[in-house]
């Protein structure tokens, strides 16, 4: 038996979704690479920021403190942000079908939502405001 335990948080439908949205950025980002190699730096932007976002979810569960929270997943918020600018500019310059980014991007702004709605109710909860 490995030693290495692979875990996903049954109960946290961001956890599962932004750790499932890095895989797909990574499959992404190794299937554009390989297609154009000379635009591997700007496939590694979207590679960092959509990666981000699961590494800031992840790190929000041992927050410090509310605020602590709130601000891991603002920077994911942001990173969700910038992914999607990426993925308008892949589809845009023609490295992306209108399929593969409906998909990429429904993805995005799913979690997006959740980010958004998870911040509102942990504010609320914690009588923060902005």
């Amino acid at each position: 038996m490995s030693s290495i335990v692979r875990y996903k948080r049954e109960g946290s439908v961001l956890h599962i979704k932004s750790y499932e949205y890095a895989v797909r950025i990574t499959k992404m980002f190794l299937h554009l690479s390989e297609i154009d190699w000379r635009l591997r730096a700007i496939y590694q932007q979207v590679l960092r920021s959509g990666t981000s976002i699961s590494s800031n979810v992840h790190e929000s569960e041992f927050a410090q403190s509310p605020a602590d929270f709130i601000s891991k997943l603002s920077i994911a918020l942001k990173e969700a942000n910038e992914t999607l600018n990426w993925l308008n500019l892949f589809l845009d310059t023609e490295h992306l079908t209108e399929k593969e980014f409906e998909s990429m991007a429904s993805d995005c702004n799913e979690l997006i939502a959740l980010l958004v709605s998870s911040i509102k109710t942990t504010k609320k909860n914690n009588n923060l405001t902005n």
